[in-house]
Order: structure tokens, then C-alpha cells, then sequence
């Protein structure tokens, strides 16, 4: 797969394994994530982040996010970064819209992934008023399944209801459903790739479950080989029928044979050359699904710098990029991979903890 790529004021097309190495080289911040909070209103099995009730006692004031939001504009252009909200649970967080619309008014574009819970006449008010792009929201199996698995009673109801009012208003540019694929649900997928279409959902992402936070701990909910295998017919058979978009996202290399089958992009895990993140303690990271070792982090935007953090450190992720060891560097098809998700590196083994090229050529 090629795509353009900006090289001052040239486009050049590039496969998505050239452009890693360039931007290894030269990074450029195209997409932040910030952890608004850590707090969450749901208790879901595989969250990575382990998210809980407690508003902690470090979560990061407005005012730096504020004041790193203007230092980032001022160093680049804003609206060439999407800035992805996320928790937790982000609408728990009382000044979120407040801060939003400080970093619309700085040219920023922005997007949230929510459980959707929250959502509201109020709410898709301020969604409005603050020109939100696009929302992620979960939905994680049908009403039982999806309830006992996020250990909320009642609130399948109440995210369809609030889809039904983004709908209605059709100021949103995207409304995506993320499926997290697991033991518990993937006998649900038709069910649910009809359930998208009765609320008419164009965009569906479904990724599968993996070993990190609470999925770590709660046993009997990973997939297996055949569930893989099963899943990537799955996605493949409801993009052909052309009906939404299926789409399975940037998890895990898959192999030659499968990518271009499965996505419009290749595997290419970005994160530290143009994907990086603001943790709810203010910590300056990349990806916040990636393990949160004292190593890894870059710095803390109450006393440093992001813009300096950004174009001198993140050394572990560009450079002396640390997903890969002896046995990836001799696999056929490292430079397309280059050592799988840092998600799901062990760090402590030096090994991919997943690699599904490998187990899916498994009988």
C-alpha cells in the first residue's frame, strides 16, 4: 500500500514502511493523544488502562493543558493535528468542553472515544458548539453481553439512544462503533454487523482483545487462533458486501498475505514518530495503550516542555526503536512490520507478546 507523504512542499508516494524510516529520521506530530482523565464510569474487563471511580489526586490542571495546547500551535500547524480525547471516561471531566473550545479557537481538529453513556441533549449541544470531527463509541456486544462485560446494567440503552441523537444533529463528520472482539462476543458479530446497520452506522471498527490492563488479569476472554481467523473472514466478507465499513484498525501486523485484504493501509505503528500522547498526571508518552513503564516516559508537561520533549527525546521509539530483538530482525517480513505493536512488546523478554503472522499460519 502507498500513500502521500509531504516533503516541504512535495507530495511523494511512499509504501507505509519507507515513510516509518523517514519519519524515524524526521518526526512529525500528526496525531495527540490527551488522557483527560482517568476516571471512568464503567468497569470493563480489558481495560488497558484500569481505569476507576477515584478522581486522582495528580490529574493534570487546565492550565498547562491549556498552556501546552498554545506552545504546540505555536510550533506547528495546528490544523495538521487531530487531537484525540480520551480517558477514562472523557466526558467525566467537567471543563473538557471548555478546554476544547480553546483548542478549536487555536486551529486545532478533534475527536473523542467514549463509552457513550453520558451523551445527551446537553452534551450533543456543547459536541456542536465545539465542532467535535469525530467520536468513537463502544459497544462491546449485544445488550447482555455488552453490559455484564463493561459492568454497567442498563446502559446499552443509553448509548444507543445518545448515537440516535448525534445522528439526528448531522454535524459530526464520522460516528464510529469500536467493537473490542473477545471470547465473550465474537459469536455476536453478525448480530451486531446487523444491529450497525438497523441504527445505520457507516463506520464499524473492530479490533480484538489483548493481553493488557484488567485483560491481563480476566481469564477466558482472549482469542484464539481460530477466533482470528474467523474474524478476519468476518471483516473481509461485510466490506465486500459494501453496505459500512468494516474496518479492523492498527492493532497487529497481520502478514503479506492478509493486509491488504483487511485494511486500506499496511501495519505501521507510529507511535513516537507521529503519535504521541498527554496522560491524565500531565506524563508526556506516546500511544496510552503502551505499558506505562518510569523508562518510557518522556517527560510531564508541568515542568517540561512538550514541543522540546518532542523533537529531542522519545529515543526508546525512533532511533533505538525497541520492538524488535535477533529473531524479528531475521523474519522475512521485519521492514513491514518492524517488530509489531509496542502495545504489546514485552519489554521485560525483549519479544512481541503477539505476533499474528505467526499464529495464524498455525493449523
Amino acid at each position: 500500500m502507498e500513500y502521500e507523504y509531504k516533503v516541504g512542499k512535495k507530495l511523494e508516494m511512499l509504501r507505509d514502511y519507507e515513510a516509518r524510516e523517514m519519519l524515524i529520521e524526521k518526526p512529525r506530530l500528526r496525531n495527540l493523544f490527551i488522557e483527560v482523565t482517568s476516571r471512568c464510569n464503567a468497569r470493563c474487563e480489558h481495560c488497558g488502562s484500569s481505569c476507576g471511580e477515584k478522581i486522582p489526586k495528580d490529574e493534570i490542571e487546565t492550565e498547562y493543558l491549556k498552556k501546552t495546547l498554545k506552545e504546540v500551535a505555536d510550533a506547528y500547524d495546528a490544523s495538521e493535528i487531530l487531537l484525540n480525547i480520551t480517558g477514562g471516561e472523557p466526558l467525566l471531566r467537567k471543563d473538557l468542553f471548555d478546554i476544547m473550545q480553546y483548542a478549536v479557537d487555536l486551529g486545532f481538529r478533534w475527536g473523542m472515544t467514549t463509552n457513550g453513556m453520558l451523551i445527551n441533549e446537553k452534551i450533543a449541544k456543547k459536541i456542536k458548539e465545539t465542532k467535535m470531527d469525530t467520536i468513537s463509541i463502544s459497544i462491546d456486544g449485544l445488550k447482555d453481553t455488552h453490559e455484564k462485560f463493561r459492568k454497567v446494567p442498563g446502559s446499552f440503552d443509553k448509548i444507543l439512544e445518545g448515537i440516535k441523537l448525534l445522528q439526528k444533529n448531522k454535524y459530526i463528520q464520522v460516528i464510529q462503533v469500536t467493537t473490542v472482539a473477545n471470547k465473550k462476543n465474537i459469536n455476536e458479530l453478525e448480530d451486531l454487523y446487523k444491529l450497525m446497520l438497523d441504527i445505520g452506522i457507516k463506520d464499524w471498527r473492530v479490533v480484538n482483545c489483548d493481553p493488557i490492563g484488567r485483560a491481563k488479569k480476566n481469564d477466558g476472554i482472549l482469542l484464539e487462533p481460530d477466533d482470528f481467523r474467523y474474524l478476519f473472514k468476518f471483516i473481509k466478507e461485510k466490506n465486500d458486501e459494501g453496505k459500512i465499513s468494516v474496518t479492523y484498525g492498527c492493532s497487529h501486523y497481520l502478514g503479506v498475505e492478509l493486509e491488504h485484504t483487511i485494511r486500506p493501509f499496511y501495519f505501521n505503528c507510529l507511535t513516537g514518530l507521529s503519535v504521541a500522547s498527554i496522560l491524565s498526571n500531565g506524563d508526556i508518552f506516546v500511544c496510552p495503550n503502551v505499558e506505562r513503564r518510569p523508562e518510557l516516559i518522556q517527560g510531564n508537561i508541568r515542568k517540561d516542555s512538550f514541543v522540546d520533549v518532542w523533537e529531542h527525546k522519545y529515543e526508546p521509539f525512533r532511533k533505538k526503536r525497541v520492538t524488535q530483538n535477533e529473531k524479528c530482525r531475521k523474519c522475512s517480513e521485519f521492514k513491514f512490520c518492524g517488530g509489531d505493536s509496542f502495545h504489546t512488546w514485552n519489554f521485560d523478554e525483549n519479544k512481541p507478546n503477539i505476533c499474528l503472522k505467526e499464529m495464524l499460519k498455525e493449523e
